[in-house]
């Protein structure tokens, strides 16, 4: 099970690392779209449509890999003075919403990814940009999210119980109890 558990999450921060790039083709895309629209006079119709295309691709795809880097936005007015443990059983108990988040945006986004691959689905746009492949990484990023979630609670379960919680195996462990320890320290 620890291999499956390694595997999610080395699959995840692939991915993540990968998809980090997104963020220089669409400066590229972008800086192109200026050049061209007050340098050269001749706007181009596809540049900042490819750029926010990629940028949905950046964005969905990159919620197992925030997850497993523990890269979320947490309240930590109450979160950050807990202990480790506490913090691993109100993530236990948060977990039933994550879930139904997750298991909602994989069935809404495989219906949708479904329906734009049947269609071949194309923006309205004059240069009628494919949707569809956007679309289709819906669910795939959906399946990511929510195997790294369950990867997640798993490594809760292990901190409850007094268990190692590797983070090559679970992904970046949660602040430790002693502020003074080295990990806690924001790189």
């Amino acid at each position: 099970m620890m291999h499956v558990a390694r595997a999610i999450t080395r699959l995840n921060r692939f991915i993540g690392r990968w998809a980090s790039l997104a963020v220089l083709a669409i400066f590229a895309l972008l800086l192109a779209d200026v050049v061209l629209r007050y340098m050269v006079g001749r706007p181009a119709i596809w540049t900042a449509e490819l750029a926010t295309l990629i940028f949905g691709v950046y964005a969905i795809i990159g919620g197992g890999f925030l997850l497993a880097e523990r890269g979320h936005v947490n309240v930590d007015i109450l979160y950050g003075h807990l202990s480790r443990r506490r913090r691993a059983l109100l993530d236990i108990l948060t977990w039933p919403l994550f879930l139904l988040f997750v298991v909602v945006l994989l069935w809404q986004g495989w219906d949708i990814a479904v329906e734009a691959i049947e269609d071949m689905e194309r923006s309205n746009s004059v240069w009628k940009a494919p949707l569809w492949p956007t679309k289709a990484l819906i669910p795939v990023a959906a399946a990511l999210l929510l195997a790294q979630g369950v990867v997640r609670v798993w490594s809760d379960v292990r901190v409850l119980l007094g268990l190692p919680v590797p983070d090559d195996v679970f992904g970046r462990p949660g602040a430790p109890d002693d502020p003074a320890a080295p990990e806690a320290v924001q790189e």
